[in-house]
């Protein structure tokens, strides 16, 4: 008995030590994700301004777009993986998911916001390219998805089997948005890549310095999303349904 007890003990370890040691990895990918894009815009660039005119407004956008669409978007998706949440009351970790993702949201407003005004301020045409209607169609379904998930899961008059008959829907969107977000951005640094080096001195196809380190944040971003899908997908680490319980949940509440 007892050495079974000391066995349980040691999953109990491992559980809860695997889970932190993924969010606290996931915590870091993210804030690189929005450093280097940062450093990108300011270094290559020159830097950030609020002035609705000139090209260092158009910056925000892809610093806008990682933090909101991307890191935020998945700090919102990932609050009900905390074992924190497991017990209690549900509804402020109702509250804090919306919350973020609503602030996720306003960022990746933002983001369009600043692309639209330059766009105008230059007489360019908006809309046309494949990252534009990635990012038009993410952020159509981003809205709808979290209008739909305030009135069906936070206001406390849908039924519970309307609920229950929605939550899978709810959960799917969840993920492709974050699919689709993770395409927009990708597909906005290869896009930002090819109008900024398209000289004869330093083109896209000879890998200059400013290439290497925007390929390099791509790939950080890819694999932030992977890692996301990660935590999202080990049935463990849900929150459980009252009364039911996957295998190595009991361990996690056990741990905590």
């Amino acid at each position: 008995m007892c050495d079974l007890c000391c066995f349980q003990g040691r999953l109990v370890r491992m559980a809860v030590g695997w889970f932190y040691l993924s969010f606290y990895a996931l915590s870091l990918l993210g804030l690189m994700c929005v450093i280097l894009t940062v450093y990108w815009m300011q270094l290559w660039h020159g830097g950030f301004a609020w002035d609705g005119t000139s090209r260092l407004m158009f910056n925000y956008h892809p610093v806008f777009m990682v933090a909101g669409s991307v890191v935020v978007y998945s700090a919102a998706s990932l609050v009900y993986r905390l074992p924190q949440s497991w017990v209690g009351p549900k509804l402020p970790w109702k509250i804090g998911h919306a919350v973020l993702h609503l602030l996720a949201f306003i960022l990746t407003v933002l983001g369009l916001v600043v692309v639209f005004q330059f766009h105008n301020h230059e007489n360019t045409v908006s809309l046309y390219s494949l990252h534009s209607w990635l990012g038009i169609v993410t952020v159509f379904l981003f809205a709808c998805q979290w209008f739909l998930g305030f009135v069906v899961f936070l206001l406390p008059w849908v039924s519970v089997w309307l609920r229950s008959l929605l939550k899978p829907i709810h959960v799917f969107f969840g993920a492709v948005i974050l699919f689709l977000s993770i395409a927009s951005v990708i597909s906005g640094i290869n896009e930002k890549l090819f109008f900024s080096l398209n000289n004869n001195t330093q083109p896209y196809s000879s890998l200059p310095s400013e290439a290497v380190f925007a390929n390099g944040t791509g790939m950080l971003v890819v694999a932030f999303g992977l890692l996301v899908l990660y935590i999202l997908l080990v049935s463990s680490w849900k929150r459980p349904e009252p009364g039911i319980l996957s295998e190595g949940q009991p361990l996690l509440r056990d741990g905590e």
